[in-house]
């Protein structure tokens, strides 16, 4: 509440009483109207029985536990190994695609906070965003076409004698973790970025005069500093892959289930919002939690990853 009241003085002082009322509403609906008061909706629905219209309010539209029971166990005794495996496949793309898009991206917020500057620094830029002016589901499909049977890669491959009969890329998911990694990288690039772009320069060459070789400045001097800006990356590249629906559905395998398509089903094909709702809510819990859990990792604070 200190550093509001602080913002909103700051602000009040630089823009006027006016300017920072504007600017406060607007955040603030943002936050109750957008945020807030829809996931308080789904979190009630979470726990209500998918009544028809004329029961509801009745004896029988009561607060239960039945959407989450059948989550853990479905219709009999055992266990739900169905939607525990899709959800826990999901989380395990979503790691894996978070740290390809770390290790993509690192190298390339390097360059473009250090090495890069003038006229190679705005190419870089502008390379980096022109092809995200095209919609995503468009650059989904695009990816397919690239790594279809009769697709470019195959073709490529191929011609130069590398495989014979093509290769299934969307089957084993190549495509998928390939569109979902390239659909985000703008997000780790630029999170990197910022917070290696506050480094200063003398630190690196200070530890090159002493001899430190490339891998121990990045260990010692540049990663420390990077820090807030990958687990901020992090944790947007997961959140956005784990709930990603549009991809999964273009570029998945026959066999390939994403955890968001359950939910899609559950509200659109069955009509039970309150089941949905409920796998929702399991979905937004086990991402918070690993946002908390990058916290620890990289050892950082939330006010951290905001500045």
């Amino acid at each position: 509440m200190t550093a509001l009241r602080r913002i909103f003085s700051e602000m009040t002082s630089r823009h006027g009483l006016g300017v920072a009322l504007f600017v406060a509403g607007a955040v603030l609906f943002w936050v109750l109207v957008l945020v807030v008061l829809p996931q308080i909706a789904m979190l009630d629905y979470s726990f209500r029985h998918n009544l028809p219209r004329a029961e509801l309010g009745g004896p029988r539209d009561a607060h239960t536990l039945a959407n989450y029971r059948y989550f853990l166990f479905g219709n009999g005794a055992g266990f739900n190994t169905l939607d525990m495996g899709v959800l826990l496949k999901t989380l395990a793309a979503a790691v894996f695609v978070t740290l390809l898009d770390i290790l993509i991206c690192y190298p390339i917020a390097f360059i473009l906070a250090h090495s890069a500057s003038g006229v190679g620094l705005r190419l870089m830029v502008i390379g980096l965003i022109v092809p995200f002016w095209i919609n995503e589901i468009l650059r989904a499909f695009a990816f397919r076409v690239l790594f279809g049977a009769t697709g470019v890669i195959n073709g490529i491959g191929q011609a130069l004698g590398f495989w014979s009969t093509p290769v299934d890329f969307v089957r084993a998911d190549v495509a998928l973790y390939a569109g979902l990694a390239y659909a985000y990288v703008l997000l780790m690039v630029f999170s990197i970025y910022n917070a290696v772009e506050t480094l200063d320069r003398n630190q690196i060459e200070a530890a090159r005069d002493m001899g430190a070789s490339w891998w121990r400045v990045h260990w010692r001097v540049v990663l420390p500093i990077a820090k807030p800006g990958i687990a901020s990356g992090a944790t947007m590249v997961f959140m956005l892959t784990a709930g990603a629906l549009a991809a999964p559905q273009i570029l998945g395998g026959p066999s390939n289930l994403w955890f968001t398509q359950l939910i899609y089903q559950w509200f659109n094909d069955a009509g039970d919002w309150q089941r949905g709702s409920a796998y929702a809510t399991i979905l937004l819990v086990v991402c918070l939690v690993f946002v908390f859990l990058m916290m620890r990792v990289f050892r950082v604070s939330i006010a951290a990853i905001g500045r």
